[in-house]
Order: C-alpha cells, then sequence, then structure tokens
C-alpha cells in the first residue's frame, strides 16, 4: 500500500508528514534573522563538480529545433552557492531537492532528498559548528513549544522517563528528544571528538601513523578486515571507522567528530595550517544518523584543480558515468572566493530525528521506492 493510500485510511499519519512543512518554516526563519540569503539553483545543469563517490542522472534537453544537450539533474546547490560568494553575495543558503543514483534501497537515502546547504562568509568550521548547535535547538524548539514541560532539576529524572513514552521534551532547560527508544539531551554544547581522539578511543590504534597506505594496511590485515587489491587509503580507512568508530559514538549526545586526514578532504576542505596532514572538515552524528558535513572552505585555485583532477581520474577508474565538469567554477575562484565555511545537512534525515522514525521513506509523500515498486 502507497503512502497516499495509508493516509487516506488513517488521516491521523498526515501529522507526521507536516512536520517537514515547519520544519522548513523554521529553517527559513532561522536564516532570516542571521540576514542570510535564501538562493534558488537550478536542479538541471549541463555540467557538474568532480566528485568521485557520486553516481548521476542524466537525461536530455532539447532546443526547440529538437537539438539534443547533455543534461543532468544537480547532486548539490554547492557549486552555484560558490559562484554567487565570489560575486560578493554575502552568507547565503539554500534548502533544495537534489539527486544521486544508486542511492536507494537504504532507509537513511533516497535518490531524490533535501539538502541545506548554507555557507559563512568570514567563519569557519568551528564557527559552523555552533551554529548547526542553534539550527536544531531552534527548530526542536519550534516544533514542540506549544507541549513543552518545564520544571525544576529535581523532577529531571521524572521527565527524562516520561520522555520515552514521547517524542519530545524540556526539563530545566534541557532539550530532550526520545529518537527509536533513544533519549538523547539536544542541549548545546555538544560532544566534540577529532578523528585522531576517536580512532585513540575506539578503535585504539594511532591514526598519525596511519597516514600512508602501506601501514594502514597493515593495520587493517592485523584486525581481520580483508584488503582488497587496489583498494584506495580512503577505503580501508572506513572499514575501520564505520565499524569500530561510528558505532560507538553517544546514543544520548550529538557527536561532532572532527578534523579529518587529508586523504578524506573531499572537493574543498581546507587544509589546518598547524598540521597539513588533517583538514578542517567535521560531521554531525545523532542517534547514529550521519546528519551533516561541514568543512572550511578551500580559496587556492591551483590546489583546488588538482583535486577536481584527481576526482575524475578516480571516476573513471571506478567505472562512474562521464559527464562534463564544471570548470566554471574554477574560473570564479581565480577572481577570489572569500574565506568562508560550508554545511550540507540531510533534511530529510532531521525529519526522521523529529518525528521519530527509523526510515526516510515514512517522512515522503512519494518515496522512490513506492513509485518504482513492480517496474522492470
Amino acid at each position: 500500500m502507497n503512502t497516499w493510500q495509508k493516509l487516506k485510511q488513517q488521516p491521523k499519519l498526515f501529522k507526521r508528514y507536516f512536520v517537514r512543512e515547519q520544519i522548513f518554516a523554521a529553517i527559513r526563519e532561522f536564516f532570516a534573522k542571521k540576514q542570510t540569503h535564501e538562493v534558488e539553483v537550478p536542479l538541471l545543469a549541463p555540467s557538474l563538480p568532480a566528485e568521485s563517490y557520486l553516481e548521476v542522472f542524466e537525461t536530455t534537453l532539447l532546443d526547440r529545433h529538437r537539438h539534443p544537450k547533455r543534461a543532468f539533474l544537480t547532486t548539490s546547490p554547492e557549486m552555484f552557492l560558490k559562484k554567487l560568494l565570489v560575486a560578493g553575495i554575502g552568507s547565503c543558503f539554500s534548502l533544495t531537492k537534489s539527486f544521486r543514483n544508486t542511492e536507494g534501497e537504504s532507509n537513511t537515502h533516497n535518490p531524490e532528498f533535501t539538502i541545506l546547504e548554507w555557507y559563512e562568509v568570514g567563519k569557519d568550521y568551528k564557527d559552523v559548528m555552533k551554529t548547526t548547535e542553534e539550527l536544531v535547538c531552534y527548530i526542536y524548539d519550534k516544533l514542540f513549544s506549544s507541549s513543552v514541560a518545564r520544571s525544576d532539576h529535581n523532577r529531571h529524572t521524572e521527565l527524562v522517563s516520561a520522555s520515552k513514552k514521547s517524542s519530545h521534551i524540556r526539563s530545566n532547560s534541557k532539550l530532550i528528544l526520545n529518537y527509536q527508544n533513544q533519549v538523547i539531551d539536544l542541549t548545546p554544547p555538544w560532544e566534540r571528538i577529532s578523528m585522531t581522539e576517536a580512532f585513540a578511543k575506539y578503535a585504539r590504534i594511532d591514526l598519525e601513523k596511519l597516514l600512508d597506505l602501506k601501514s594502514l594496511q597493515t593495520v587493517v590485515r592485523k584486525k581481520g578486515y580483508q584488503v582488497g587489491e587496489g583498494e584506495t587509503w580512503e577505503e580501508l580507512f572506513h572499514q575501520i571507522y564505520l565499524n569500530e568508530v561510528v558505532p560507538q559514538f553517544s546514543k544520548n549526545r550529538p557527536t561532532i567528530i572532527f578534523d579529518y586526514p587529508v586523504q578524506l578532504a573531499a572537493l574543498a576542505a581546507k587544509p589546518k595550517a598547524s598540521d597539513p596532514r588533517f583538514v578542517e572538515r567535521f560531521e554531525v552524528y545523532i542517534g547514529g544518523i550521519e546528519l551533516a558535513d561541514c568543512c572550511t572552505e578551500l580559496t587556492q585555485v591551483d590546489e583546488q584543480q588538482k583535486r577536481f583532477q584527481k576526482e575524475l581520474t578516480l571516476r573513471k577508474k571506478l567505472g562512474k558515468k562521464d559527464y562534463p565538469v564544471d570548470w566554471e567554477f574554477i574560473e570564479a575562484l581565480k577572481l577570489g572566493l572569500p574565506s568562508c565555511a560550508g554545511i550540507a545537512l540531510g533534511v530529510d534525515r532531521l525529519v526522521m530525528l523529529m518525528t521519530n522514525v527509523s526510515r526516510i521513506q515514512d517522512t515522503l509523500f512519494f518515496p522512490s521506492e513506492e513509485m518504482w515498486q513492480g517496474l522492470s
């Protein structure tokens, strides 16, 4: 039975789905108060950023004479926003749809998804950590303020127990969320742990000694993981990270993990001035869900161009779809990207947390798995 059919039979379910529009309104209100411009970006583009790990959707654009041109559904609003940053728009955000192929069949993925991406001019990744905390807490209050329970400290334990039966409750200025039988305290400041500290604490290894491929291969083998021929440093790293580190993040507090090895600089993370073996990047995990990914943005044109080329080479090696790369972005960088930090936040996953559902599909009126069900 499809979602619209369930809603016809059980109208009370609409309440869960309407949380999305409340979150959208709260996001826009939050950034309006910060005088941050909202940007409406294209969903169809002639070129895309060079990203090795994403698969894309391609279509054909016809002009009035039916002459065909290749076109692609955008994977993120990043390139558009950065061009406007170069133009001088100042801090900005986009709340939009993005598209990534081969990302179905997962409780936390839908090929068509909603992304919130914002950039703060003159700030770095540590500033954005604070903004992210503020935003999530602002949304929490907007959703639940009408049913908030206030009490003194002595009743805190009682209220936390009660929160196991409801999705939210405030106690002694604490923001308590119940997600999948986990009591999560959203009250800032959130836990912050560097990648090096996390590997030492949870995997019992010194990450700084594993920054070359050979050393990492040795440790991965000792731990009993398979080392396939041609596996990259990043692939081996994630065997340890995803199996031994991420599962041990706190289930009762959000976790911000920061300072990634330079091999995980992604497309645009800036190296740390104090130790260029690492980059200024962080991710946010809440209730076991990866919610957001941020970095202080790279502004060096030569380095950005090298990363573009490296990503293209890796795409080819992995057999991913070939597409035109947005080299106009490199030309824009030559004019000067201002010092800034940017973050991408999965809005559908935030809706999951705020509605206490375990599947992203249960936050969408028309999830992809339903529309394509039964089709060959």
